[in-house]
């Protein structure tokens, strides 16, 4: 029976459950050189609550590079431990932001913070966590793994693995997946449409941070890389549609 006018379009079944997203907090900088632009945090956050209204269970780890990076002021010559844990606080200030964004939107959120801020954030636990989803409430984890020296990278992949998603999903900035080099800078760069995860490591591209890649290798966790500034990209592929390149074993 054709749909007509009176009647909304079904929503698509998702090919997966429950997943972890990953940005980075560049990401949430719209066409600013620095912070955070809110047209652009609402824009993320629309395409989160249409894959949660699909009944989807989602996690979230946004980094902090937008604020700061904690490499980065490592390499101008603060100390790498403090360096890293002034990265991770800047993560949380993100994770707030996302939250008032989804909340807005009325998708009930939990911020969860590696590091203890009770005020703000809950701590990670890993049962609470797990039943915060099983209510269909979106996770978003905070401050890293709560340790210097591994990124949100590593903890996107940790916590996906601890909250048992099916996949994580990369949101990108201006690339629709995964070239064999920088498309920006080589006009004969190759899209992979599959890649394993040792050819990433082998051939060091810039999907995510050695320990992560490996990681999610180990524990047989696929990895999708897509343009998050294409409107309804998330979504399409849950949906079995759209651009992205699956890394995988």
């Amino acid at each position: 029976m054709p749909l007509t006018n009176d009647q909304p379009e079904a929503t698509p079944a998702a090919t997966y459950k429950r997943v972890m997203l990953k940005i980075s907090g560049e990401a949430l900088m719209g066409d600013q050189g620095y912070g955070l632009h809110p047209p652009t945090v609402q824009r993320i956050a629309q395409e989160v609550k249409s894959v949660r209204d699909m009944g989807v269970e989602i996690c979230m780890v946004i980094g902090g590079g937008n604020i700061f990076r904690g490499l980065s002021g490592s390499a101008q010559g603060m100390e790498r431990t403090t360096a890293d844990y002034m990265g991770m606080l800047a993560t949380v200030m993100n994770a707030l932001a996302m939250q008032s964004a989804l909340e807005e939107n009325g998708v009930f959120t939990r911020v969860i913070s590696a590091i203890r801020m009770d005020e703000v954030a809950e701590p990670y636990i890993r049962r609470r966590a797990v039943r915060h989803l099983e209510k269909k409430r979106v996770c978003i984890f905070a401050a890293g793994t709560g340790n210097p020296y591994f990124t949100t990278d590593t903890a996107a992949t940790l916590r996906a693995n601890e909250m048992a998603c099916e996949a994580i999903f990369m949101g990108k900035n201006g690339v629709d997946g995964v070239y064999d080099k920088d498309p920006a800078l080589h006009d004969d760069a190759v899209r992979y449409d599959e890649i394993s995860y040792d050819e990433v490591l082998a051939k060091r591209l810039k999907v995510m941070d050695a320990s992560a890649i490996a990681l999610a290798r180990d524990n047989n966790l696929p990895l999708m890389v897509f343009p998050l500034d294409e409107p309804g990209g998330f979504r399409g592929i849950l949906a079995g549609k759209g651009t992205y390149t699956k890394v995988h074993g």
